[in-house]
């Protein structure tokens, strides 16, 4: 019975997609066989049958309803219920209609509705073409969008989405409400960003909101509110992507939109709250301090638009603040910090227990305190930092987001105060709190790094208190950790390869293993050599390695750390000597004097620097030095003196060599042909302050097969350690452009433009390259855009390369378009930047050198980017080509992930077992290495059902062919040479996708994430391998003239897919 009546049914015809999610539920039986008492579904008519009863008794309601989504569609039935009262002609007026939701559902069910169902009346009673039906369904959407401000219910912004897509299709380009319909469809957009997350939202926003803003030209009364909320929403973007064009955009328009909001306007304080964050975020990024400078200034005009009393002061005070902070920490001026300070300690008061700012308001004033002390020294700062360090804690329990940064913190506060006062306790107890915070911090973290090096820092100041042992073990072991985190090429990675080699040695003070000696020496001498010598810490690092090295050599020298003198037990004549010895190790065995004009090898080096007079000043200033700066200062003038600088350039008829210049001067020598080179390099040398010369042409002995090999060998470091490389371009006028010349058209040029850290170009007449004035033309923007054309390299390397084999494929194609006077020669040029030490042969031929280089990239790196190549194949190796110009086509780039290509990939229904067998399979898969001249090479196989050969042209020649493979879509591929009628037969071929396990970058965890990411990235067309089937279950690569590309069919191809590990020859 209903509510003082008899039962009634009402008939509710239902919209397309609610008669789909009604018949969805009542298929999985979880609606309306749980309403069959009151409700039937009958599908011939599309509609529900509702009682009353069941739409009006509150104690029914919720066992009908059981999930948010049928909740949802509970409500929807009733609305269309409603509908159908109001489009069968029943006269009501539009207030008995909202009179009679109030009578006809529960009051809990007619207050949850509120505007909205006053919204959707107005909708339903205003048909398509009448006045009120422009306004009503953007009306429905404020309030829809409103309700979900309140209840944080995604469904009610999907609908208002909805409704807002549906009337921007009914008006057109030109149409007066078009521009609202925009601003409010990109507004939700960004809202629904904000809650989901989904970057497509975030993108649609934008685009919405730059159409809205051009139907809002200067002058229309919302042109600031479109203006600040694309602003808005490209900061999100930024906050997104980091790209700096998004945040410089973002700014501009808030900016515009500032100047539309006069003083005293409600909504100007919120334009310079959003302006403040964008100009804070982009110091942060630039650090352009007039950016810093224009925050602070406008973060007090917000400051003063919010009174005591206002409800976003404490907000104002602590932003204000924080970009106060951020002054000082750039300008160190200390009145910044004392306001900041002040007005963090406003803010706090104004965020009481409780309050959800409050965590925020205690961190920033506990880090000012904190930055106070370490620039006043004040106790009192540094106790009242530590007090609030532990409030923040206690807000921040165990699985707060932020509990790590917490614990660190208050780790790092007690060690400031362990210095001052040597009370154990403080250790004992940072020591602990940061191994909580390790925890917190697994491997990938961003901050692991700092708790390890704070946390090794403490075990070692306790180790100095107590004397235990396992505390130094304990840092051993914690700096390797660390180390691990700093790969080749990282830009930390000398410091860390430093404090390891310094508690190694420590260790060995204490236990000594000869092991943990050497392992000190071999870190820091590779430290070494990624430092410059003109690097700050290049000389400690060097101290450091002179010190290990006298304790190896005289087992009874005290061992000590890297800031003590470590010479004072030691004759002062033989410690010179012997870091003369350690310096000379890192460069060139002979050198050109500039002075003199003679070549010296090590003994004359070492006498001319006996005979100088800064050996006879060193002898003096070493009297008069601290016995803790000795060792510095002769470090200091040993390196000094000897910084060489090295010679670039195209080697030319009448180069002098060794037996030409030995025991002569060169200024003596004719400047005809290479002499006159040679001089001109030799004066620009000493022109710039050096003493000492390097030139591959004469000051290495090309006769001595060994030399020579030590000499390829170590070139890269040598021009990586020169104080200076001069790059002289003698078939270059001063009005030219440098990127004709021959010289970027060499091998051995390429090793000898990445490795320095420094270079200056000049030209045929010995002038520096157009002028450019300074002592680096790699810090010049000009001269390393004009580089970046020459080369096509990336000014990142230009700028600070590192020798490896990171990106390999990339490093073999900057080398593609070069050539050697011998052939060989074209490989042994790359040894150096890829970081390798393989013998020199010269009289190999060289595709034999050119397949010795990638097989070891291959066997030390797996990287399998080296087989995509196109050309001809090289009698090496069927995988590997003839020659390096193989390389100069552009590899396959894989675009961005979208949205269009994960509804390609996963229209079909994934069987979870099948995935999971393909993705074990995948991270199973073994390494690609090289035995025996044979390749093992894992691959994701697929055999050739099909092949035609489309047309032949023999004079090329070339061979263009159609194929067919299991699991591929049709390619087309174009061979050197035709195939035999063997090879056509079915299943003697083979397309390979070569495989290596770290192109997995999954989770061993899958899910619908991993899955998509899964299927995507096997999914996407992929350079492919043609292989012929050998004897033996061999194979051999059939080398093709263009690159083949071949593409899965669909996901069940994909699924299908199996590694298998080929021996290939």
């Amino acid at each position: 019975m209903g509510m003082g009546g008899n039962p009634v049914l009402l008939v509710a015809p239902l919209s397309p997609s609610l008669h789909t999610d009604v018949h969805q539920l009542s298929a999985t039986g979880k609606l309306l066989p749980r309403l069959s008492v009151c409700a039937a579904y009958t599908s011939d008519t599309q509609s529900i049958l509702l009682s009353r009863p069941a739409l009006v008794h509150p104690s029914l309601y919720p066992r009908f309803i059981l999930t948010r989504a049928q909740r949802c569609l509970f409500h929807a039935l009733c609305f269309d219920h409603l509908a159908s009262q109001i489009a069968s002609s029943v006269p009501f007026s539009l207030p008995t209609i909202k009179n009679h939701i109030h009578c006809v559902y529960p009051p809990h069910f007619a207050a949850s509705m509120g505007d909205v169902s006053h919204q959707l009346i107005d909708l339903k009673i205003h048909p398509p073409g009448s006045n009120g039906r422009v306004v009503a369904p953007f009306d429905l959407a404020v309030a829809l969008h409103d309700r979900f401000g309140k209840g944080r219910k995604c469904g009610n912004l999907d609908m208002a989405i909805a409704f807002l897509r549906g009337g921007l299709e009914r008006r057109p380009s030109g149409h007066r409400d078009r521009s609202s319909l925009l601003h409010g469809l990109a507004h939700c957009l960004s809202a629904r960003y904000d809650s989901q997350r989904k970057v497509v939202d975030l993108e649609e926003a934008v685009t919405l909101g730059r159409a809205a803003l051009e139907l809002r030209p200067p002058g229309h009364p919302d042109r600031a509110v479109s203006l600040f909320n694309l602003a808005c929403d490209l900061g999100k973007r930024f906050q997104t992507n980091s790209q700096m064009h998004d945040l410089d955009e973002a700014i501009e328009l808030h900016r515009a939109a500032l100047e539309l909001y006069p003083s005293g306007d409600s909504d100007r304080y919120l334009s310079l709250l959003r302006l403040v964050f964008c100009l804070s975020a982009r110091y942060n990024s630039q650090r352009a301090i007039a950016d810093l400078e224009e925050a602070v200034t406008l973060g007090q005009a917000a400051l003063e638009l919010c009174p005591p009393g206002h409800p976003d002061r404490a907000v104002s005070l602590f932003n204000l603040a924080r970009d106060l902070r951020k002054r000082f920490r750039k300008c160190s001026r200390m009145f910044d910090l004392k306001e900041a300070i002040e007005l963090h300690r406003a803010a706090l008061e104004l965020r009481p227990s409780g309050h959800p700012g409050r965590y925020l308001s205690l961190y920033g004033l506990a880090h000012c305190l904190s930055n106070r002390y370490d620039s006043q020294q004040a106790i009192s700062d540094l106790e009242e930092a530590v007090t609030l360090r532990r409030a923040v804690l206690e807000l921040c329990p165990p699985g707060h987001p932020d509990r790590a940064v917490s614990l660190y913190n208050l780790a790092c506060d007690l060690w400031r105060r362990f210095q001052r006062h040597s009370e154990m306790y403080d250790l004992e107890q940072a020591i602990e709190l940061h191994y909580a915070a390790l925890e917190l911090r697994p491997s990938g973290h961003r901050d692991r790094s700092s708790s390890l090096h704070q946390l090794t820092r403490c075990l070692l100041a306790r180790h100095d208190r107590q004397r235990a042992v396992a505390d130094l073990g304990e840092a051993v072991t914690l700096r390797r950790a660390a180390l691990e985190l700093y790969p080749p090429g990282h830009r930390r990675r000398a410091r860390s390869l430093h404090d390891l080699a310094h508690c190694l040695a420590e260790h060995f003070r204490h236990e000594p293993v000869a092991a943990d000696l050497d392992e000190a020496i071999a870190l820091e001498q590779e430290a070494l050599q990624l430092l410059s010598p003109r690097n700050p810490r290049y000389d400690e690092f060097r101290r450091s390695l002179m010190t290990y090295l006298h304790v190896k050599v005289n087992s009874r020298a005290a061992i000590t750390s890297p800031s003590a003198s470590g010479v004072t037990r030691l004759d002062i004549t033989q410690v010179i000597r012997g870091c003369i010895l350690e310096t000379l190790k890192m460069i060139p065995t002979r050198l050109l004097h500039t002075h003199a004009g003679v070549l010296c090898d090590r003994d004359a080096q070492i006498s001319h620097f006996m005979d100088s007079r800064q050996y006879t000043q060193l002898l003096s200033s070493y009297r008069r030095c601290r016995p803790d700066q000795r060792t510095k200062l002769i470090h200091t003038t040993i390196s000094g003196y000897f910084q060489f600088v090295t010679f670039s350039h195209r080697w030319g008829e009448g180069e002098p060599l060794l037996r030409d210049v030995k025991g002569h001067s060169i200024y003596g020598m004719p400047t005809e042909g290479g002499f006159g080179k040679l001089q001109a390099f030799c004066l620009r040398a000493c022109e710039q302050g050096y003493l000492w010369a390097w030139s591959d042409t004469c000051c290495i002995d090309k006769d001595s097969s060994a030399e020579l090999q030590e000499a390829i060998g170590s070139m890269f470091g040598w021009y990586r350690r020169s104080a200076l490389t001069i790059v002289y371009l003698s078939d270059i006028p001063n009005t030219r452009s440098f990127g004709a010349s021959e010289w970027f058209r060499r091998g051995w040029t390429l090793q000898e433009l990445l490795a320095p850290q420094t270079i200056l170009f000049y030209t045929q007449d010995w002038s520096l390259y157009k002028n450019h004035v300074g002592s680096n033309h790699k810090v010049n923007a000009n001269v390393i855009e004009e580089l970046e054309r020459a080369t096509g390299i990336d000014p990142r390397f230009l700028i600070e390369f590192s020798p490896g084999m990171d990106d390999a494929r990339s490093r073999l194609q900057w080398a593609s378009r070069r050539h050697t006077t011998r052939p060989e020669d074209i490989a042994y040029s790359l040894f150096g930047i890829f970081d390798l030490h393989l013998p020199v042969l010269y009289g190999e031929s060289a595709e034999k050198a050119l397949g010795r280089l990638l097989v070891e990239i291959i066997s030390q790196s797996g990287d399998i980017s080296v087989l995509d190549w196109v050309g001809k194949a090289s009698p090496f190796h069927s995988c590997f080509p003839a020659e390096l110009t193989s390389y100069q086509k552009l590899p396959l780039s894989q675009p961005p992930d979208t949205e269009e290509w994960s509804v390609r990939m996963s229209w079909w229904r994934l069987s979870s077992t099948n995935l999971r067998e393909l993705y074990q399979s995948l991270a199973n898969s073994p390494l690609p290495q090289f035995i025996n001249r044979r390749l093992t090479l894992p691959s994701i196989t697929h055999r050739v059902t099909a092949i035609w050969l489309q047309g032949e042209d023999p004079r090329a020649p070339s061979y263009k062919y159609k194929i067919r493979a299991s699991g591929l879509k049709p390619i087309q591929i174009t061979l050197r040479n035709k195939l035999e009628d063997a090879a056509m037969q079915q299943g003697a071929l083979q397309l390979v996708r070569p495989w290596h396990s770290k192109l997995l970058s999954l989770s061993a965890k899958l899910g619908t994430t991993a899955d998509k990411q899964l299927l995507s990235t096997l999914g996407r067309p992929f350079h492919a391998l043609l292989l012929a089937r050998l004897p033996r279950d061999e194979y051999k690569r059939i080398a093709s003239s263009t690159l083949i590309i071949a593409e899965p069919v669909d996901s069940s191809s994909i699924l299908q897919s199996k590694v298998t590990t080929l021996n290939i020859v």
